[in-house]
């Protein structure tokens, strides 16, 4: 690392944890981020601030003023724009040392397994189950990290899929696909700061997965509660019985 690196990123070399090493492994890795709405805002500038060398940026919605309530990636001056270019704009005012490659269409499946296994890590914060079981599945399939998360109304979740580690359940081990009519926020409405916080958890659980540190959501759903502020878990465990990894 340069000089400027050094004092860029060090807050994260004063933590034994993390150190040059780990910064290290965060500069190298390429981290794609499905979705850049709600939870792929603060995932991905808290991802650049981190120093992830590469990102990439999957989205083909444009800004709308009704998503400035919650998706702090975007301003008022980019109300359609593309949100890749919004969120690559405001990362790079924040990393400019990074690369960050933006892709403005519906990702097919075939698309997802050439992407996904140059990825380090995999971050679906998409709003809807069919890009969710897709990206799952491709994750599963080319054995790469994937942490998941989604918010409606006050309540958030989390959880980390482990493809590289044997017992690891993945997304459709929870949910199968009579789970597609789920409500969606301009149904039922989002407070801005719950899926912040999904997302901000969601950003530092792929950092401790790219630095190998601490005990990342492998195996645990994590649950938000932001009425009663209040953290649950559920304990997961791989399906015998799934269609992507029960045979894995």
């Amino acid at each position: 690392m340069n000089k400027e690196q050094i004092d860029r990123y060090s807050r994260h070399l004063s933590l034994p944890a993390i150190g040059k090493t780990g910064q290290q492994r965060l500069l190298e890795a390429h981290v794609l981020i499905v979705g850049l709405g709600g939870l792929g805002s603060p995932a991905a500038v808290y991802l650049a601030g981190a120093g992830v060398g590469k990102l990439s940026f999957a989205d083909f919605d444009t800004v709308e003023l009704s998503n400035l309530q919650r998706q702090i990636a975007h301003t008022t001056q980019r109300v359609g724009d593309l949100k890749t270019h919004s969120a690559k704009a405001a990362s790079h005012a924040i990393n400019p040392h990074i690369d960050i490659n933006v892709i403005d269409y519906a990702l097919e499946q075939d698309e997802l397994d050439e992407l996904i296994p140059s990825c380090s890590a995999v971050l679906d914060c998409s709003d809807n189950f069919p890009t969710r079981f897709a990206v799952n599945a491709a994750c599963v399939k080319h054995k790469v990290p994937l942490i998941t998360g989604a918010a409606i109304r006050f309540d958030g979740q989390v959880m980390v899929v482990r493809p590289d580690k044997q017992e690891s359940p993945c997304y459709r081990c929870l949910y199968t696909e009579g789970d597609e009519t789920a409500e969606t926020c301009a149904q039922t409405g989002i407070l801005g700061p719950v899926v912040g916080l999904i997302g901000c958890i969601q950003a530092l659980e792929a950092i401790k997965v790219l630095c190998d540190i601490g005990d990342d959501l492998s195996g645990r759903l994590l649950l938000f509660d932001g009425l009663g502020m209040e953290f649950n878990e559920i304990q997961l465990k791989k399906s015998t019985d799934c269609p992507v990894c029960g045979s894995a």
